[in-house]
């Protein structure tokens, strides 16, 4: 292959896992340094890179071009770091062109018809171009004399469609972070409009899965397999603010790559990886999701690629398990969900939704069967999946027994008695009547419901969660029946939760002096604006998943013609604000890459839903056997001592 061919297939995206990870697949040490910042240095004549520790020495005569092609604190989107990638990718693709065919890893392309294949597999003719083709005749109706006006217009709308998606991967590769060479995530927002960096120029855990997804069912592998290893060593690093360190297993919120100078040698320098684990947050706020997102996207990857040999690795199960713990830990709470404090997820600002938030409690459903389906059967691990089981079938009798909400239970709530002090109450968690607000009463339809934002003693959050709902449907936390009942509310109530542009991260926004109260005045989260009723377009990709799930991919092939009407021409904004998604956010970034990814991989897996299965969780028989058991069992017969010689040991 001539190089002017592969410079042709870099350029259109065809060829498949051009950047390569030199990562060892040894075992990794055991010590780790004290130190805050781990160092990897890179010597510039080494051919081979070692995981921990490889220096870039830089000398001065080295010129300026040079060094910023090899570095990765340009983040990729350095015009002259553009130009040396895009020379070692043509490199790289001379010496790969013979072997990639063998590769064995299941590569994923996507061609001009967009079709998916796998391993030259064609698959069915996607949603999407159904509904083109309906689109297409509803259009010619009446234009018989002039078959050729429907022909152009189609065409017109596919090209449009293509060169958005041609768009997202350009600007998706140029959010690329590199690090000792090889690729290791993206940063949050790429905006050239802002001068105000703040921390948008870093990785974020949350905010790249939407990527890693992408990249996954591009086939391109390597940066999920390097942004998982790399983030597993941030695990294990001191942590500390005001003198208090937080539980082993936390995942930091980001990082940043840094080239800072050598110890003992101001003519060199080297890259270091700088964490945030909520120390540097505004409001200081703790990444309780982080590990969650970081097992679904290892569970992901191996089921992508086809690669297991990355979570069968010692310290990959060792991480695993120090989640684990960190999140199975005994505490004061009586309840299995996870008790976090305000702004613990994607909503990080103070919203009022300390306690128990849905969207915690379905990732940490999520994570738990993901972590139960990797963990190795080992003697040393059996009190932990015992303890892990015993954790999935409270949590989700819990979930959908006192989070459901349709018109029945909400009529219910309407007639609940309260102060019932009794092993058999009905109305368990005093919650009283008066606390349905007005809204909800003509909101809720009559066909559909939703699982509630929050539950605590004698407090109910009634709010739309948009992401807590539909991750409980790809997770199977919520049932079937349930499942259903969510998209039927979404299409029922379509012009509230999609509007202009998909999707409201929840419903409704927070008004008048109870916006005061809860938020404390925050003039970013004003109302229908950001965490507060703002839509968020990357949560297209979750929606996505679960209508794909539930057999119902019509609902977001919908949403994505509704945000290809302007999502690009905005320049791929954070968020939107006012109720129908009118405004772009008033302090959204722009070229923010969650929503470019979020859009991207809801393409993706319309135009193949088979795929979605690297992400969809099955409800467990064995599960379902427990819950019913739990329906039925005697309330006044769990409450025996607990057994004080039960240890969970990691």
């Amino acid at each position: 292959m001539g190089t002017s061919e592969v410079v042709l297939q870099v350029l259109s995206g065809a060829a498949p896992r051009l950047l390569s990870s030199d990562i060892g697949s040894g075992f990794l040490d055991s010590t780790f340094s004290s130190r805050f910042l781990l160092k990897c240095t890179k010597k510039r004549a080494s051919r081979y890179k070692q995981l921990f520790k490889c220096s870039n020495i830089v000398q001065n005569h080295i010129g300026v071009s040079r060094y910023m092609g090899l570095c990765s604190d340009s983040f990729g989107y350095n015009e002259v770091n553009k130009v040396q990638r895009l020379i070692c990718k043509c490199q790289k693709a001379e010496s790969l062109s013979g072997t990639i065919a063998a590769d064995g890893n299941g590569t994923w392309f996507v061609d001009n018809a967009k079709t998916l294949n796998l391993n030259g597999v064609t698959k069915k003719p996607n949603i999407l171009e159904f509904e083109n083709v309906q689109q297409f005749e509803q259009e010619n109706k009446g234009l018989a004399s002039n078959g050729s006006v429907g022909t152009v217009r189609d065409t017109t709308s596919k090209t449009s469609v293509d060169s958005i998606e041609d768009e997202a991967w350009d600007l998706l590769r140029d959010s690329m972070v590199y690090y000792c060479g090889s690729p290791i995530g993206t940063i949050a927002a790429n905006d050239p409009t802002s001068s105000n960096v703040l921390n948008y120029d870093q990785v974020f855990i949350r905010d790249f899965i939407p990527s890693g997804i992408a990249f996954l069912l591009k086939g391109e592998y390597d940066i999920v397999r390097n942004f998982i290893l790399h983030t597993l060593q941030l695990q294990s690093w001191e942590k500390t603010m005001d003198c208090h360190s937080p539980g082993q297993g936390l995942m930091p919120a980001s990082f940043k790559v840094r080239t800072v100078p050598l110890d003992g040698d101001d003519c060199a320098t080297e890259e270091v990886l700088d964490p945030d684990f909520g120390e540097a947050a505004i409001g200081r706020v703790a990444p309780v999701d982080s590990g969650l997102w970081w097992i679904i996207l290892l569970r992901a990857y191996g089921k992508c690629s086809g690669d297991l040999s990355v979570q069968e690795r010692i310290d990959v199960q060792t991480g695993i398990k120090m989640i684990l713990r960190l999140c199975l830990a005994d505490g004061f709470d009586m309840f299995p969900t996870l008790l976090v404090t305000d702004g613990p997820c994607m909503i990080d600002r103070r919203m009022g939704i300390h306690g128990h938030p849905l969207e915690i409690q379905a990732l940490f459903y999520s994570a738990l069967l993901s972590a139960r389906e990797m963990l190795a059967p080992e003697d040393g691990s059996a009190d932990l999946i015992r303890a892990l089981n015993n954790r999935l079938v409270a949590l989700s009798f819990h979930i959908r027994e006192y989070y459901w909400i349709d018109m029945r239970k909400l009529n219910e709530i309407y007639r609940y008695k309260t102060e019932e002090y009794s092993y058999d109450a009905v109305n368990k968690f005093n919650i009283y009547p008066d606390q349905i607000p007005p809204w909800l009463v003509e909101w809720m339809p009559n066909k559909g419901g939703y699982l509630i934002g929050n539950l605590q003693p004698a407090h109910m959050d009634f709010r739309f969660f948009s992401l807590g709902n539909l991750w409980s449907v790809v997770s199977s936390l919520a049932t079937t029946d349930q499942s259903h009942a969510i998209l039927d509310l979404i299409e029922t109530k379509w012009s509230d939760l999609v509007a202009d542009m998909p999707l409201k991260i929840c419903y409704p926004a927070l008004e008048g002096q109870e916006w005061q109260i809860i938020t404390g005045s925050d003039p970013k989260n004003t109302p229908w604006s950001y965490h507060n009723g703002g839509s968020w377009p990357t949560l297209l990709w979750q929606l996505t998943v679960a209508c794909i799930k539930m057999n119902r991919p019509e609902i977001a092939a919908k949403a994505v013609q509704v945000a290809e009407k302007r999502i690009a021409r905005d320049k791929w904004p954070e968020y939107y604000d006012t109720k129908r998604a009118r405004f772009i956010g008033k302090q959204s970034r722009l070229f923010q890459t969650w929503s470019i990814a979020g859009y991207l991989v809801a393409k993706l897996l319309l135009a193949d839903p088979s795929a979605a299965k690297i992400l969809i969780t099955e409800e467990d028989s064995e599960l379902v056997n427990a819950f019913s058991c739990m329906i039925s069992a005697n309330p006044r017969r769990k409450r025996g001592r607990k057994n004080p010689n039960k240890t969970y040991i990691v």
